[in-house]
């Protein structure tokens, strides 16, 4: 794996320094096209195992990460262990202070208020529920991932592609395929998941379709892809169809080359 392969170190999973291993498979023949998907992005990116990321730790960098860009939440989280560690002890430290506080030192995460609230929070939950969070990590590395993954959509703020990450990116859990907007937005654009599909739905159609061993790369590897290829405005195949690496495998539902003009999949399939 070269240098320019690696996984960006400005993302969720922390890059080659956010736990977890490199790792390869082979593509071989894929059983769906989902999995040809994963498999062709393969080719262009990089691939790696999860886990091994602090439980609380991935749980507020996720939701410091939520309606924002890595660029912007990064920072914030590195503020905010500089400020509040170490790990051992950002639970009992975050639970202690005052919301203006740490409002201010996420603020450049975006939606700080609401924010600070939702960690304050987990903090006092995981505190409360577990004791500490050494035991929080252990339950979410070793619990029944279903379990886990009810418990923490429990805690107030977190939603499903939060409390997939951390059992992803915390617990290493196989078969679990986070679905943030640009997941969302390239599987229904794809033809991966049905046009109008919410974020469960899709996530359900990916995890069906996708080896477990596969999801979590996936979904790195997708959004990726997302950022460089299929963005929300402009997706390459607008300015040149033969500029996207899998054309090949795109239903571009909502996408019209022939125009310039681009819908949401839902809206396509509506006014088909």
């Amino acid at each position: 794996m070269s240098d320019d392969d690696r996984e960006p170190d400005v993302n969720i999973s922390g890059g080659a320094d956010g736990g977890g291993v490199a790792a390869e498979f082979a593509p071989g023949e894929a059983a769906t096209r989902a999995e040809a998907v994963v498999d062709r992005l393969g080719e262009r990116y990089w691939q790696k195992t999860y886990g091994g990321k602090n439980g609380f730790e991935c749980l507020v960098r996720t939701i410091l990460s939520q309606n924002t860009s890595d660029v912007a939440s990064q920072p914030a989280h590195d503020d905010l262990v500089a400020r509040y560690g170490p790990v051992s002890e950002l639970a009992t430290n975050l639970a202690d202070i005052g919301h203006d506080e740490l409002a201010e030192t996420i603020s450049s995460a975006g939606l700080y208020n609401q924010k600070s609230e939702v960690i304050r929070d987990a903090a006092a939950w995981v505190l409360d529920e577990f004791g500490s969070t050494a035991a929080f990590d252990e339950f979410v590395a070793a619990g029944d991932p279903g379990e886990v993954r009810e418990t923490l959509l429990s805690v107030s703020g977190v939603g499903p592609k939060t409390a997939d990450c951390v059992l992803l990116f915390a617990g290493g859990r196989g078969g679990v395929f986070p679905v943030d907007t640009h997941v969302h937005r390239i599987a229904r654009r794809m033809g991966l998941a049905p046009a109008d599909a919410d974020h469960e739905e899709v996530r359900e159609a990916l995890e069906d379709a996708v080896p477990a061993e596969k999801c979590g790369f996936g979904h790195t590897a997708m959004i990726q892809f997302g950022r460089e290829y299929c963005t929300a405005r402009r997706p390459a195949c607008l300015d040149d169809p033969e500029a996207c690496p899998l054309a090949d495998l795109c239903d571009q539902v909502g996408v019209y080359p022939e125009t310039g003009e681009l819908v949401d999949p839902a809206d396509a399939a509506e006014a088909d």
